[in-house]
Order: C-alpha cells, then structure tokens, then sequence
C-alpha cells in the first residue's frame, strides 16, 4: 500500500475472515476506508485445516474490501489465535560485565533474547516476549530500568508460546492469495487495543472475546499485559448443540441462536414457540424459547467457567491481583442476549459489552462498530500506530531497523500499547528482527 497512513488488518477467524482497510484521520481516531467479510472455510478452532479453502476466503474477504474502498491490498497484519497457543511466566537475569555503565538498550536485547532461547516443546516456537517489570541489583519493581546503574538486571517476561506449523500455514495462506505479511499478532492483544481504555488497563481488567472457534482471554493489571490464554471453543459449539438438540440443520441452528437465543433460560415462558420449516416437504419442528436458552445456557456456562478459571489462576483473588475494572466482553458470541447478566452471576465481576468505538472517528457505520468486529478493528490500529512511529523522528539507534521493514514492529507496537510506560528502542529492534527472521523462515519454508 503506497500511503503510509493507510494499514490492512486480516482477521482469519473460524466463522468469518474479515480484510479491513483504516488511516488515522486529523484528530488521530481511525476511519475504515473498506471492508470486507467473507465465511470462513477450512479454519477449526483458530487453526487452519483446509490451505485452499482459506485461500479463497481471504480473497474473497480482501476483494470486497477493495471494492468496497476503491484501493489495492498489497499488504496485511494477521492476527493469530487456535487452541495451540498457551503463556507462561519465565523470570530470568544478565549479569553485565560494566555495572559503572549506565544500563543500555543492547543489556533489554541481551536479556530479551535469552527468553528466545528457552526450550520449548517439539514443534513450538515463541511469538511474543512481553516484560512484566524488572530487577536491578534486587531493587524490585521497576518499570524501565534504561539509564540506571546495575550490576544485574532481571526481569519477568509473559511469554506466548504458539505451534510452528500452525503459524506458517497462516503465512502461507497469506502469501498465496497474492498478500504481503507485514506483522502478525496475538487476537487477544489486538482486541485488546479496540475495546480496553487505558484507565481499565490500570485498574486490571479481564478481556473474554468470544469467537467463533476459540474464546480468548487476555488480562491486564497496572496497564501491563499480565495473562493470556485461548480457550478451545467458542459460539460454533453452541451452534452445534442447538442443531443436535433439536434436531435441526446448521444454518437453521445459527438463525436460531442469532435470533431468538438467549443465556438466560428464565426470560422465557413456557408457552413461546418457534416453528421451523422442515426439509423437502416434511412437517415443520416446533420449539420452546425456554428450551432452546437452556441448551445455550449450558454451554455458554461452561465457556464463561472456563474463562473464570483463568482468571483465578491468574491470581485475581489475590488483594494485589484484584481486577477492579471487571470483564470486558468482546466478539460475535458477545452479541447473545442476557449474556452479560450471566457473567455477572457466575463471576461475581462487574461486566460490560466492549464495542470497539474507543478509537473509531465518530461517524463509523454502527456495523463496524459492532463487537465481532474488534480483532478487524484492533490490527488496524496497531499497524497504524507501528507505521506513525516509524514516521516520526527517532531517537537515533532506533531506526537501525525500522526503516527496512515498514510494519514490521507490530508486535513491539502491541507491546507499547499495553504498557503505559514507552517500551524500550532496544526491545523494537528485537521485534524488529523477530519479524524479519519469522519472514524469512516462511520464504524457506515454500
């Protein structure tokens, strides 16, 4: 894409993939030039299992948004999910060799990339390194150690960790349908900067974005990253179990659940029904509403309690750990009736809808502002704000990489969107050459 103030995210979902085309307008809220949407085929629970189908439905999704904007995709930031991606916490120290040197941008590279050399299970490679806070010389709690003095430094990093095979069939995907990659990035981060406010980043918060396929989770507390999970099933196995429970087809399962369903089964009297045409001359089905939100009720309690369980681990019961801000939800499955009173019940937390508005210019059309739309959104926004920072003056060892590989540092985009404080240069080259390396390991890979 010529205009450097132009981004495209690619949101390749279980139920839908979505090519969504945004710049920052004068007042620096994003405007959506074009969108796109095509039905997602060949994606299971965030990993794609069919290369060729996939192909077609990202062109289809990239053409309509062209179409719909009036300009040419060239090239894409992907955001990544599936039930193959898990985090952990790793702690771990550099003891440098000068501590009358004040601690530098090269001393957060060292220590960055010793995480990167953690051995991971057979067939898995680390996407992101997130810093927590950092230690220098057992002063702890410290946000930015750069400029200080210190013989040792330490830090605790929230590492994600993703399935190798499963990131380059999306790069493949990607670069089969004539785009370039030009980052990837967690969903759940993405979500993330759509929908969280920087004070709900403050406070701690819990983001639930419920997909089709997957529900992910990403947990903030003092505007830092501090959890993510993906949870294997989303809106797709509610679907499923309307269309087994009442012996219906899909399609009819999905109208019904878009339509009538609700989490809450008490909403319904006893005498509400809905009649469904039957197949090829046989006679219509009739259900109750009451039965059709006890058949959702069930499952979305199982989804909400796993995402609750999550969040325990985390340690919200903890004082320290409290999420004060509460749940945010986001996704296609959080348009379900009643379903923030449910959460509510259930986790005892306070809830509320996450429409991705935060950044969105004030005259959006309300479809896009719709929360099944926030990971779209979410790209969009952090590849925009990765290719300002590229154009505006920088600090000088800064630009050794940005310069070559335009949109590269999406990922240490999404890193400073989540931390309050500036992240370091040193910790954007590292992103920096992450991408050109994640790059080159997918030409080989053809």
């Amino acid at each position: 894409m010529e205009n450097q103030n132009i981004a495209v995210g690619l949101d390749i979902g279980t139920t839908k993939i979505v090519a969504m085309i945004g710049r920052k307008n004068d007042y620096g809220k994003m405007e959506i030039l074009g969108i796109g949407k095509s039905k997602s085929l060949g994606v299971h629970r965030g990993v794609v299992n069919n290369i060729t189908q996939t192909i077609q439905s990202i062109q289809q999704a990239v053409q309509d948004a062209e179409t719909s904007s009036g300009m040419k995709i060239q090239d894409v930031v992907v955001g990544i999910a599936g039930q193959h991606i898990r985090s952990l916490q790793h702690s771990d120290y550099i003891t440098r060799a000068n501590s009358d040197e004040v601690i530098d941008d090269e001393d957060i590279d060292r220590l960055c990339n010793q995480v990167h050399k953690l051995v991971m299970l057979p067939g898995e490679e680390i996407i992101h390194v997130l810093p927590q806070d950092y230690k220098v010389d057992g002063q702890a709690e410290i946000k930015e150690p750069i400029g200080m003095y210190g013989g040792r430094l330490e830090a605790n990093f929230h590492v994600v960790v993703g399935q190798v095979s499963s990131i380059r069939n999306i790069g493949r995907c990607v670069k089969s349908a004539g785009l370039e990659l030009s980052g990837i990035t967690l969903e759940p981060l993405a979500s993330a900067n759509a929908v969280l406010s920087q004070e709900e980043k403050e406070a701690g918060v819990a983001l639930i974005d419920i997909g089709g396929g997957t529900t992910d989770l990403a947990i903030f507390k003092d505007g830092i990253i501090r959890h993510t999970a993906v949870i294997p099933f989303g809106g797709n196995v509610i679907t499923e179990d309307i269309k087994e429970g009442c012996s219906i087809i899909e399609k009819q399962a999905e109208l019904l659940k878009i339509k009538f369903g609700s989490a809450w089964p008490g909403e319904n009297k006893d005498n509400e029904i809905v009649s469904i045409p039957g197949l090829r001359g046989r006679e219509p089905k009739e259900i109750t509403l009451k039965n059709l939100s006890k058949i959702i009720h069930a499952r979305v309690v199982e989804i909400i309690e796993q995402a609750y369980l999550e969040i325990k681990n985390y340690g919200h019961e903890e004082q320290k750990k409290k999420l004060i801000a509460g749940i945010v939800l986001t996704g296609g499955g959080a348009q379900l009736k009643h379903l923030k009173q449910l959460v509510e019940y259930i986790t005892g937390m306070d809830t509320r809808i996450g429409y991705p508005n935060e950044h969105l210019a004030g005259d959006s059309d309300s479809e896009t502002t719709s929360p099944m739309y926030a990971t779209a959104v979410g790209l969009v926004l952090s590849s925009l704000n990765s290719k300002i920072k590229n154009q505006a003056p920088i600090i000088p060892d800064e630009s050794e990489g940005s310069k070559e590989n335009d949109g590269s540092e999406i990922e240490a985009d999404v890193n400073e969107k989540t931390y309050k404080e500036p992240q370091t240069s040193g910790g954007k080259r590292f992103f920096d050459r992450w991408a050109e390396k994640f790059k080159e390991f997918l030409d080989n890979a053809e």
